[in-house]
């Protein structure tokens, strides 16, 4: 192991150097796991997506993280964003084994950052997706699920103790469609002992329910276990509202991942529409307020690679 990765790899981190990097510079995201995993030939078609590799190949998501951070990341998410007990057992995999999973996901970052020449601390976030990721029809766009908040809470706080005992640096709460799952999420985090930053998914300067986002974020502006607050998979051109109203209402750092620009039909399985993603947009984010900046879906290590040139410039 590296000397640069193995600082960054155990339970003795106290939650606080993550957040003490980012007052001293922004840092680079990957992109999207599962196109990276695609283009490398593996099949997510499955309602569990790039989670399923988890427990049947995992070198290729060590790999896939590795990629990243080869491609100048300095953090990558897990691959469990799609990974909880009850997706897990309709495909026959029980309580035990999927903790492990999870587990397993912290663990393959780590081991990709190890064999990473790069000489800066790398990262790793514990990616927890929303209710909807679970139903695999496209309801992490739409939200409201007819759940209550202390529903979700219970939903999400089993998945989120068993990657907070991996010691990841964050728990990225990601992808979250509307405000009674941001106010079960934070709930679900309390007394974790590990931060987290919680990501919008959003249209315009609403949530993907219709909530403007100035509620949105001032969820989190009071949250001590937040450490970024932002907006992920939405069409590039959302961010540019996004960062600033974020450095405003919680005045915390802005994270920000957007996807290619292209848009998701939960029916055919595809993505349509024109790409928009500009990494040269990069630096206007960062010097808007941001300050963990990547991609999410269909954004390569190519495009990675030229975001953090212009993170860094």
């Amino acid at each position: 192991m590296n000397d640069v990765a193995s600082t960054q790899a155990g339970p003795g981190n106290d939650g606080l150097a993550l957040a003490t990097a980012l007052a001293r510079g922004p840092l680079v995201l990957d992109g999207g796991l599962s196109n990276q995993l695609e283009a490398a030939g593996h099949d997510l078609s499955d309602d569990l997506w790039s989670a399923r590799l988890l427990a049947e190949q995992p070198d290729a998501v060590r790999a896939a993280h590795r990629a990243y951070y080869e491609a100048g990341a300095d953090v990558v998410t897990t691959a469990s964003y799609q990974a909880t007990f009850e997706g897990f057992a309709r495909h026959g995999i029980d309580a035990v084994s999927t903790a492990e999973l999870l587990r397993l996901s912290v663990a393959l970052a780590r081991e990709a950052a190890a064999l990473t020449a790069a000489r800066r601390p790398l990262w790793v976030a514990a990616s927890a997706g929303p209710y909807g990721a679970l139903l695999a029809d496209g309801s992490e766009y739409r939200g409201r699920y007819g759940l209550s908040v202390a529903d979700l809470e219970r939903f999400h706080r089993p998945r989120l103790e068993v990657l907070s005992d991996a010691a990841p640096d964050v728990l990225a709460l990601e992808t979250v469609p509307d405000l009674d799952e941001a106010r079960a999420l934070l709930r679900a985090v309390r007394g974790l002992g590990v931060p987290a930053w919680l990501s919008f998914t959003v249209t315009g300067d609403r949530t993907r329910a219709g909530q403007p986002l100035t509620e949105a974020f001032a969820l989190a502006a009071d949250a001590d276990e937040v450490i970024a607050v932002g907006v992920n998979c939405c069409d590039p051109r959302d961010v540019d509202t996004a960062v600033p109203l974020a450095a405003r209402i919680t005045g915390k750092p802005v994270v920000v991942y957007p996807n290619s620009g292209e848009s998701w039909d939960a029916t055919t399985r595809t993505w349509q529409g024109p790409a928009r993603f500009a990494p040269r947009r990069a630096g206007a984010w960062r010097d808007a307020g941001a300050r963990l900046i990547g991609g999410c879906c269909r954004v390569g290590p190519e495009t990675i690679a030229k975001v953090a040139e212009e993170v860094r410039a």
